[in-house]
């Protein structure tokens, strides 16, 4: 199949829509750009990112620094392959010098980056282009980013984000951080924090301290506030922090009463959570301001891990009502509820897509854990990973990536976060300096 950068945004929507379909899914057309999809497989893309421009002596380390990030930004969705600086017949010297395109196809690179930075005290300044190679034209205009020096990486992951989105015509999630559990001690004494970075694991910084068990953090809707479940006084209570001032306060205060496994609504005014009382567990919600509360189911089962649909209107969580945890489906107001899993095996942790398409689970069958997706009626169920403890997804900004936690078996075993991409491709581990684990995304950063 042939395509101009411009039709790369068709290739994907065509290969990510049809979860279980495999082969070519569209006639070739006319054009330069080469994909190639077999078996829900695509053909990285090549692309050349010759080192930004320097134009200030200070920002020649900053240059090829930001440079470096982007290309490793790009090349980690595993749609795009880096042609390595060795293979350059051409050289950039000057940001607004013509580009010589012949130069660029005769390396097959059918797309190009180029930048420059400035550096005046702590400002810092990135111009960037991005070029369709073969259709010998610049891809929309070029584009400013101006900041500090301190935050040179996230000028980094803006870059990458704008020419992800202009040649995928998504939005990116590069620009995005991730709040998760980090671990450290044998496994018989873990001790566990929480802790946030960038997406790509850089930046690490911890926001509580180890003295309590701490679990399932969970983004509020616009990255500034954390829901977590503590065990600080002895049972669990729901805390939420202010992740900019790392300023936290009880939000569920009952004494002798759980709470756990809370989740923003859209709005982020309300939570959602399980509360366990009177040997009965069942969905709540809170008004984060008032503390008014509204149950929502009344069940003699255990309902649990509770997510909002997109648009609020409906929640999805996991019961054991029909004998084993499966999924289910219920406006966001309680009432009825509809099942949704119906495969082989248990179902947990559901967690909707910010696309609202899909909804990604934990499946535990024939001795494994699998991360899977599935449709909102659960038809065209896909799993995308299996090992001997995968769990706990969630969906990066734009919804093309999950990621998750997978635990190593034995006693020195450990827990790590991976991610995966909606079609099971890309499969990585991703860096932290411990152990870690249930990883929560972040919007993306304003």
């Amino acid at each position: 199949m042939r395509r101009t950068l411009t039709g790369l945004l068709a290739s994907l929507l065509l290969v990510a829509a049809p979860l279980l379909t495999t082969g070519s899914a569209a006639q070739a057309q006319d054009g330069p750009l080469r994909i190639e999809i077999t078996d829900g497989v695509i053909e990285p893309l090549p692309y050349a990112v010759p080192n930004f421009l320097p134009e200030t002596p200070a920002a020649a380390e900053l240059a090829n620094q930001i440079t470096r990030v982007v290309a490793a930004d790009l090349s980690g969705t595993g749609l795009f392959r880096e042609i390595p600086a060795s293979a350059h017949i051409s050289t950039v010297s000057d940001f607004n010098a013509p580009v010589r395109f012949a130069d660029w196809k005769a390396v097959n690179a059918q797309a190009l980056i180029t930048g420059s930075v400035s550096v005046n005290g702590k400002q810092l300044t990135v111009r960037f282009r991005g070029y369709d190679v073969f259709a010998d034209k610049e891809l929309g205009s070029g584009l400013q980013f101006n900041g500090t020096t301190d935050g040179w990486r996230r000028m980094a992951h803006k870059v990458a984000d704008a020419i992800y989105s202009r040649i995928t015509g998504e939005s990116g999630y590069f620009d995005s951080r991730v709040v998760f559990v980090s671990e450290t001690g044998p496994k018989n004494d873990r001790r566990k924090r929480l802790a946030i970075m960038d997406y790509d694991g850089a930046g690490v910084q911890y926001l509580t301290n180890s003295a309590a068990l701490v679990l399932a953090p969970r983004f509020s809707p616009t990255g500034d506030r954390v829901l977590y479940t503590s065990y600080e006084s002895g049972f669990p209570q729901i805390h939420v922090l202010d992740v900019g001032k790392v300023q936290r306060r009880v939000l569920s205060a009952d004494k002798g009463i759980m709470s756990f496994a809370p989740r923003f609504a859209p709005d982020g005014n309300t939570v959602v959570y399980s509360q366990a009382e009177g040997g009965n567990t069942d969905l709540y919600t809170m008004d984060i301001a008032t503390g008014a509360r509204q149950r929502l189911t009344n069940a003699p089962s255990i309902e649990t891990a509770p997510s909002y649909s997109p648009d609020g209107s409906q929640i999805v969580f996991e019961s054991d009502r029909s004998g084993t945890p499966q999924l289910y489906v219920m406006a966001a107001s309680g009432g009825d509820a509809r099942r949704i899993s119906f495969g082989k095996g248990r179902y947990g942790t559901p967690v909707w897509s910010p696309r609202g398409d899909l909804i990604a689970f934990t499946k535990q069958s024939k001795g494994r854990f699998h991360i899977g997706v599935m449709r909102l009626d659960g038809s065209e169920e896909r799993l995308l990973t299996a090992s001997f403890l995968d769990e706990g997804p969630s969906w990066s900004p734009n919804g093309r990536v999950i990621m998750f936690t997978r635990e190593t078996q034995g006693a020195n075993g450990r827990a790590l976060l991976y991610s995966v991409d909606i079609l099971g491709r890309n499969l990585k581990p991703v860096r932290t300096p411990d152990g870690a684990s249930d990883p929560a995304w972040s919007p993306l950063q304003k």
